[in-house]
């Protein structure tokens, strides 16, 4: 069956494609290309007894099991190989970042199948209930790693923890952080204050950042479960969708990449997309000097294989816990960030 599912990928690829994939090999260039998406539940069949993943495994409610995961590893791999053959990048992820990682072996597991690129991780185990975390990989041949560290949010229910990460760009520093905050589920009176909590941890990684270089070159990535006009990320984190008031108030502001999108949302909830799905950059990736983001850096990625049947939704791997096969209920977002002569 694995060999049979391998075949079926490598037509599917094949037929979808038109542009051949760069090779991940790569010397540190003129861009460099982030990715982040929420993969929608990347577990593992395996029961972990420290966690609750009893769902997640072949006797549980969504009887997930190794052929599950076997197809979810190559839709991942599918999405990645799409985008290095896309002619606006032409090129693996430098940095991916996925959401819903249930351990590291699941994730390193996943990126192993991508030929081209050899990623190492950064990978920090959460407390999460449910045990899903934020994995991160990066490509050694054109990035150096710095430092990395995960905080965790003051809440008593654990949730995912917040990462940042340091590398180096050809000598161009910078910072990754990444984040997974608490869902929606119930009321908004009731789930706000814990994406409050965890808005007010970013920003305070951002502060610290910025206390050591007002310059500082930050890209902060996310499901943040809100969207942009939402008090945790306008109000607390300081999104503006303004660039000149974000050079203006670089202490205090962060550039949301979602301005003037004319695209769709990275997530399809009742009947409308929605932006909770956000890439947001200081005030340093807007001076178009040394490792910069330059106008129309940042995209949500899809393509017709990533919607449904309609067209007008992700192609999830479940809906209302029927098992779908597909990609994820979120899309993908890219940001082309450039490295100056």
């Amino acid at each position: 069956m694995r060999k049979i599912l391998c075949y079926f990928f490598l037509l599917l690829s094949s037929a979808s494609l038109i542009f051949h994939p760069a090779a991940g090999n790569q010397k540190p260039g003129k861009s460099v290309l982030f990715l982040w998406w929420n993969v929608e539940n990347l577990f593992d069949p395996q029961n972990d007894p420290l966690t609750d993943d009893d769902d997640f495994t072949p006797e549980g409610k969504l009887q997930w099991t190794e052929k599950k995961l076997l197809l979810k590893e190559m839709r991942i791999r599918h999405l990645l190989t799409a985008v290095a053959a896309h002619p606006d990048y032409r090129k693996y992820p430098d940095i991916l970042a996925f959401a819903e990682v249930e351990n590291r072996k699941v994730f390193d597991e996943t990126l192993s199948g991508i030929q081209e690129v050899r990623y190492k991780s950064i990978y920090f185990e959460s407390s999460d209930p449910r045990g899903i975390d934020i994995g991160l990989g990066y490509n050694p041949q054109t990035l150096r790693p710095t430092v990395s560290k995960a905080y965790s949010v003051p809440l008593a229910r654990q949730t995912r923890k917040i990462i940042v990460a340091g590398f180096s760009a050809a000598g161009h520093p910078f910072h990754v952080i990444l984040n997974h905050w608490p869902s929606r589920a119930f009321d908004t009176g009731w789930s706000e204050p814990k994406r409050l909590a965890a808005a007010k941890v970013t920003r305070h990684i951002v502060d610290s950042l910025l206390v050591g270089n007002p310059k500082a070159d930050i890209i902060v990535m996310g499901d943040f479960n809100d969207e942009p006009d939402d008090r945790s990320i306008k109000q607390v984190l300081g999104s503006s969708f303004d660039t000149a008031n974000v050079k203006a108030h670089s202490n205090t502001l962060l550039y949301n990449c979602w301005s003037g999108y004319k695209g769709i949302g990275s997530y399809f909830y009742n009947n409308h997309w929605q932006q909770i799905d956000q890439i947001l950059l200081s005030a340093g990736m807007l001076d178009n000097k040394g490792f910069f983001a330059p106008d129309n850096a940042f995209r949500c990625f899809a393509f017709s294989r990533l919607l449904d049947e309609s067209g007008k939704k992700p192609y999830a791997t479940y809906e209302k816990r029927k098992y779908k096969g597909g990609y994820s209920d979120h899309l993908p977002l890219l940001l082309k960030a450039r490295i100056a002569d």
